[in-house]
């Protein structure tokens, strides 16, 4: 699906389109409902730029216990642990 801003609310923001998709992209990340890779893809932006400008609005990164766990089982697949 695809949503259409219509043009005079993109005005009303005095964003470019640019500016209001990582707006959107950010508010979607720190509600959880995107993963950051997910943002970075449709932004295209790499996931440091991406970070850069979490830190910047001062949201911290969507990052728990299972992600922490599910990370060591990689490493540890992969022979790094």
């Amino acid at each position: 699906m695809d949503v259409v801003i219509p043009k005079d609310i993109v005005a009303a923001t005095k964003m470019s389109e640019a500016q209001l998709k990582l707006e959107i992209a950010i508010m979607l990340y720190k509600q959880e409902k995107i993963s950051s890779g997910r943002a970075c893809q449709w932004l295209g932006m790499n996931l440091i730029e991406f970070r850069r400008e979490l830190g910047q609005r001062g949201v911290t990164i969507n990052y728990d216990v299972a992600d922490f766990e599910s990370d060591l089982k990689t490493l540890r697949s992969l022979g790094r642990l």
